[in-house]
């Protein structure tokens, strides 16, 4: 939808018998927002009338070694899910009306719609369950299944910020796996296998810059070839190498869980945030640490300009190929720290392409969180809590078919890809490679 308004100008004001001419601003606002939001509403609705549960959902917010206690709370679910459907339906409403007004949706809106359908849900799975709904567990699973994907969406970010497209986050990923299980089995050391694995991610990340930067192959293609060519030698060496040799090669010390005192006994995020490994506390750091480094440092500024004009940013000094490559290097070693997260925090063994995706689950989060290392990375928690439902409802037993929650952080991925919160635009150059006239 596209809407002129006047834009104010201090220019005098045109003669008789000239031409006037009227500087307008154009704004382009989506209506992708309001349709995804129309659509989801609508399926929920269906669910809760097609489907009734009656009864009580319990909800649980404390364990037993919190600061203070919260109380469970017992709400009726069928009555919880039809007000959150009716709320949905007003929050959709709005989006139109602004939309209509040729304003943009605010993300609070498409955040609070979020919250709106997730607690509808959870209410009408899990009433007449005489078993509580851990939230703390539901909050804490979402965050462990995110921190690949952050780590990923965080490389993803910086390749694309520099004007490269990094479609291998998964073979980045997978190596950094492998890598953090070989080297930290053979050392008995989780640090040394952490070190490993972000060698081995800027080593994919060499490759993948030395074909689309200095020999211009489809920044694409050459993603895609190393997707395919790690997962297939993974697969091989941990069939010809790690299974015999599971005990001395594939056998690591993992890293433990390290509470933060009196912030890990706060109930619900307490023991979700503040009780986790190291590998998740840099997490915590490297999502504001890339933030600071693309807005408020030179070097940012620079890798920013090469990804929207690279001729532009060379007229005016900067070395095109180098920043592009220093950050293709950088978000390799980020994506490395996220594959580690498989072998010396979740297991302590590597699996074939135990990944299962995760790469391709951060592209989709670097285009939700429309390039932007902080939004990209809660869109990265969002799509953990997605793959962490599934498990959350089976301890409720809740009448939801596996199957459908095992697709369901798929079927997240493609509604963000396609758009769920409006109009995205990458940066100019991205994909694109340069050649110096």
């Amino acid at each position: 939808m596209t809407t002129l308004a006047p834009t104010p100008s201090s220019s005098p004001a045109p003669q008789e018998g000239a031409t006037a001419v009227v500087a307008r601003h154009v704004a382009v606002v989506s209506r992708k927002a309001v349709v995804a939001s129309g659509v989801l509403t609508l399926l929920l609705a269906l669910l809760v009338a097609l489907a009734p549960h009656a009864g009580l959902a319990r909800f649980r917010f404390s364990s037993e070694t919190d600061l203070f206690r919260i109380p469970s709370v017992a709400v009726p679910g069928q009555t919880v899910a039809w007000v959150c459907v009716v709320l949905a339906v007003l929050v959709t409403a709005g989006m139109a009306l602004l939309v209509r007004a040729g304003r943009r949706v605010p993300v609070v809106l498409s955040a609070l719609l979020a919250v709106l359908l997730v607690v509808g849900f959870l209410a009408w799975a899990g009433a007449g369950s005489d078993r509580d709904f851990p939230v703390v567990r539901l909050v804490g699973g979402s965050v462990l299944l995110a921190v690949p994907i952050v780590f990923g969406a965080l490389g993803g970010v910086l390749g694309e910020r520099a004007g490269v497209v990094n479609i291998a986050i998964e073979a980045q990923l997978l190596a950094g796996a492998f890598t953090a299980a070989v080297v930290g089995s053979l050392t008995d050391s989780p640090w040394a296998g952490l070190l490993a694995a972000v060698l081995a991610g800027a080593l994919v990340a060499l490759v993948l810059g030395l074909f689309t930067i200095t020999y211009k192959v489809d920044q694409v293609i050459v993603g895609v070839v190393l997707n395919v060519l790690v997962i297939g030698l993974t697969s091989f060496l941990y069939s010809q190498v790690l299974v015999p040799s599971a005990d001395r090669l594939n056998s690591t010390t993992r890293f433990p869980p390290v509470a933060v005192p009196l912030l890990s006994e706060v109930p619900v995020l307490g023991p979700a945030l503040f009780r986790q490994s190291v590998v998740v506390y840099l997490m915590y750091l490297a999502v504001p640490a890339v933030w600071f480094a693309l807005y408020r440092t030179r070097w940012g500024l620079r890798l920013r300009a090469v990804g929207e004009h690279p001729k532009a940013a060379d007229t005016v000094g900067i070395k095109v190929q180098r920043t592009r490559y220093v950050a293709v290097l950088v978000a390799g070693g980020i994506v490395g720290l996220g594959g580690a997260f498989y072998t010396v925090v979740s297991v302590s063994s590597f699996g074939k392409e135990m990944t299962a995706g995760a790469g391709f689950i951060a592209l989709a989060a670097v285009i939700f969180g429309k390039w932007d290392p902080v939004r990209a990375a809660l869109a990265a928690l969002l799509f953990g809590a997605a793959s962490n439902l599934e498990g959350a409802l089976s301890i409720v037993g809740a009448p939801v078919p596996s199957q459908f929650m095992l697709m369901l952080p798929y079927v997240v991925t493609v509604l963000a890809v396609a758009g769920l919160v409006g109009r995205s635009r990458g940066p100019a150059a991205s994909g694109q490679p340069y050649v110096k006239e």
